[in-house]
């Protein structure tokens, strides 16, 4: 017959494990975090038990069983080396009505443990006609598609509130965060940017609302206002909103301006970092963007005002000065102009230069030229946006990474 699967709830029942050796040491933990009040008999256990023991979590009694010990057991283990004891145990567990786990002997025990896993406050069990191991297999299926988001796991009794501000992370859709994910698999309402990752779209339930926040470079757009305004309205509906950015929220993602509009309003936010262009795409096209003798420091800039734009407020000469990597998010379209200002004030002719446009993409590719070239290289490569600039001599350790592997391909 089928087992019948329940959830007990041990916090603060006595549990009895029978046996110190390498079952009860994986068991005991996953008790002890249901809040059991564990008794272990055994004549000696395994160090880690002994840990356990040591900071008081467990009562040991270092001997071997006697007829007895199940009284006042809510459930028992019994995993000893010796048949003819898990027999005993199991036999006096059957008698006083106490249900029994055998390790040593599945169609003789009276209850399974189930491969079992959590993902926040869901947990999974699995059993598998008392086959661990493929019990364990499923399990693991199971718990990486609660993390990953693919499994459709959103609340309805317990709803999350409020708004989140989610970090897609720099384009390709599995480089999003775990917790990102999760978040973006409970979502009632999507306001998603252009570079957030389109691809994790598509597995959106159909009932949830995608708002499209897109800010496409002189085209069409949503102001940050009206963005601000969506996020408060849908959160005050009772819906859980995710913002969805490319990046990082708080690295030139506006993320600060939505969190400031959220408080306002009084809609709690929950804020999940992202991984950053700035240092991931450089790191997917072979570039690191500090290196042990060439640089202790980089410097991150938007690009989204020309040198000697009244309106930028970015130290262009101390840039120059600086021997420090420079990495230039929404630079491509004013590289001419970065060019010049970085020549004029100091910065080498021939300083590498390397543009990566859509990084961690499929359709990801580099051009690689110097400060003076740079300009005319972009324009008859044909770079658009989205690219990163990395501006430095970084860019040739990221050269000489790419003949090594050259060199080591048979």
């Amino acid at each position: 017959m089928a087992p019948y699967l329940l959830g007990l709830r041990l916090d603060g029942r006595r549990v009895l494990v029978v046996g110190g050796g390498r079952v009860a040491q994986r068991r005991i933990p996953a008790l002890l975090d249901a809040g059991a009040s564990v008794t272990l008999i055994s004549p000696s256990v395994t160090p880690a038990l002994d840990d356990l023991i040591a900071a008081g979590r467990v009562t040991w009694e270092g001997r071997p069983y006697q007829v007895g010990d199940c009284d006042g057991a809510w459930l028992v283990h019994v995993c000893t080396d010796h048949r003819e004891v898990n027999t005993a145990v199991a036999a006096e567990a059957e008698a006083k009505r106490i249900w029994c786990v055998r390790a040593d002997d599945k169609d003789a025990s009276a209850a399974w443990t189930p491969a079992h896993g959590r993902v926040d406050e869901i947990g999974v069990a699995v059993t598998a006609g008392g086959d661990p191991r493929r019990a364990a297999g499923i399990r693991d299926a199971i718990v990486g598609a609660l993390r990953d988001g693919t499994v459709d796991a959103r609340r309805h009794r317990t709803r999350p509130v409020g708004v989140a501000l989610v970090g897609g992370g720099p384009g390709d859709p599995g480089l999003i965060t775990v917790r990102g994910r999760q978040l973006l698999a409970q979502a009632d309402v999507v306001v998603a940017d252009r570079l957030a990752p389109r691809a994790l779209l598509d597995e959106l339930s159909p009932d949830v609302e995608l708002i499209d926040a897109a800010k496409v470079p002189y085209g069409r757009s949503l102001s940050q206002e009206k963005i601000n305004e969506l996020l408060v309205e849908h959160a005050r509906m009772g819906k859980f909103v995710v913002r969805l950015k490319g990046g990082d929220p708080f690295v030139f993602g506006r993320g600060g301006e939505e969190m400031i509009a959220c408080a306002r309003a009084g809609i709690p936010v929950t804020v999940v970092p992202g991984i950053t262009s700035a240092v991931a795409v450089p790191g997917a096209a072979g570039v690191p963007v500090t290196h042990r003798g060439v640089s202790q420091e980089f410097h991150v800039v938007s690009v989204h005002v020309a040198p000697g734009d009244p309106r930028s407020t970015v130290d262009w000469p101390g840039l120059a000065r600086s021997a420090g990597t420079l990495i230039l998010l929404m630079a491509v379209e004013r590289i001419k102009e970065i060019a010049e200002a970085l020549l004029r004030d100091g910065r080498s002719p021939e300083t590498p230069v390397m543009v990566v446009q859509d990084g961690t993409l499929p359709t990801q590719r580099a051009v690689t030229a110097t400060l003076s070239t740079v300009a005319e290289r972009v324009t008859a490569a044909g770079v658009r946006p989205p690219a990163i600039v990395i501006v430095g001599e970084v860019v040739k350790v990221g050269q000489e990474i790419e003949m090594v592997r050259a060199e080591r391909v048979p």
